[in-house]
């Protein structure tokens, strides 16, 4: 590897370390030789300032968190302006040569644009598709919005002096739709750390008293399909007259509190558990536990393009998976996940009954999903094509 600088990472839509990607990387970059700076929103950890595992990390208050349209013209205004202040801090007191910006959203570019005159570069790690985001929350309202959308990926990508794509779908997008030569757009798959995700003992008293237990993890959002899989529990409590099987949902997001008020709403209280999100030992002992893992995302334009790092978790524990067939999905799950028909909420239903109900099957898509994601997915993969990434910024020297 070419000679390590200073970094400054960038995140807006979560916490470091809650987010398991950003934190994978900078501990990564830090552990070959980078001072790794993060700056994100004070969200789940509350301490403006952390210096962890080598990494420091910034947080600042983010006093407001949208839930529709309109209010993202507030939220990212303000966390724009924070995390510029925060980088000219950083940039004072510990340097860096590269600025690693994690989308959403589209505009860290103009916090990285007043630091290209000191000859810091400028690195795109495009976790989401914000055009598509956008029409998979709100469909076809606000053109106006989804234009500047558009724009605000193309000036990212010019900036850029390269792009990180956590997956082929995403590349084809850069290289097609960004104009980025393919050359500088590098596939770090996320994926977890093998070597501290792993299964603990299975602990019972999680199912409440049932004999199954069906495990959600991951963000709530509007795009994350928590409602589908709420609609297709009831098909399974209600219709089906299923009293057996308990279903653990962790994650924090935007809809959580609207998820709550649906269970109650479908009369789903006695079968569902919400923890919130939760440590990392109690993740791992839930879906150590979990008989069988969800992946309710429904078929959308960004959902189609996107990796759920949720299905690599899940493989990580050896869990089958019941998702919908998202490219994606397929690809990183092959033969560990059974699929239902597109936003199917009673197909869905039935695959989770069917897969319940027969144990062999579950062990032997539990075996193949590890077996794919230790031979071909896990995070030593993308630790090759992240360096290899950061090799080809190796003239970016701290400022």
């Amino acid at each position: 590897m070419a000679s390590a600088g200073k970094v400054l990472i960038l995140v807006e839509n979560l916490s470091v370390p809650f987010d398991r990607r950003v934190w994978q990387e900078a501990r990564t970059l830090a552990a070959n030789g980078w001072r790794v700076s993060v700056i994100c929103p004070r969200m789940v950890d509350r301490r403006p300032f952390d210096l962890f595992e080598g990494v420091a990390i910034y947080r600042y208050w983010l006093p407001f968190t949208a839930r529709r349209a309109p209010g993202y013209l507030i939220e990212y205004p303000w966390a724009m302006f924070m995390s510029f202040l925060y980088a000219c801090w950083v940039f004072a007191r510990r340097g860096f040569g590269v600025i690693h910006a994690c989308n959403p959203p589209d505009l860290f570019f103009l916090v990285a644009w007043p630091f290209k005159l000191f000859g810091v570069k400028f690195l795109f790690d495009q976790h989401d598709l914000c055009p598509e985001t956008f029409l998979s929350k709100f469909e076809n309202r606000g053109r106006v919005l989804l234009r500047w959308l558009h724009r605000l990926e193309k000036c990212t990508y010019r900036a850029a002096k390269a792009v990180i794509a956590t997956n082929e779908s995403y590349k084809r997008v850069a290289v097609e739709r960004g104009r980025v030569p393919a050359e500088r757009v590098f596939v770090v798959r996320s994926a977890p750390d093998l070597s501290r995700f792993v299964p603990t003992t299975p602990n019972p008293a999680l199912k409440k008293g049932k004999t199954r237990l069906v495990a959600y993890l991951g963000t709530m959002g509007q795009q994350d399909g928590v409602d589908y899989l709420l609609r297709s529990i009831r098909v399974i409590r209600h219709e089906w007259k299923r009293t057996d099987i308990q279903f653990t949902l962790m994650g924090g997001g935007e809809n959580l509190a609207s998820m709550r008020r649906l269970t109650t709403d479908l009369d789903l209280d006695d079968v569902v558990e919400f923890t919130g999100r939760v440590p990392n030992e109690t993740v791992c002992e839930t879906l150590s536990t979990a008989d069988v893992c969800v992946a309710p995302d429904p078929v959308n334009p960004l959902n189609d393009k996107s990796t759920m790092n949720k299905i690599l978790e899940y493989m990580a524990m050896s869990r089958p998976i019941v998702s919908y067939r998202l490219a994606e999905s397929v690809f990183s799950a092959g033969e560990a996940a059974v699929y239902a028909a597109d936003n199917d909420e009673t197909d869905f239903a039935r695959k989770i009954t069917d897969l319940l109900d027969d144990p062999a099957r579950r062990e032997r898509m539990g075996r193949a999903g590890f077996a794919r994601l230790k031979s071909e997915l896990s995070w030593e993969h993308s630790t090759r094509h992240l360096l290899a990434c950061y090799d080809s910024l190796s003239s970016a020297e701290p400022g």
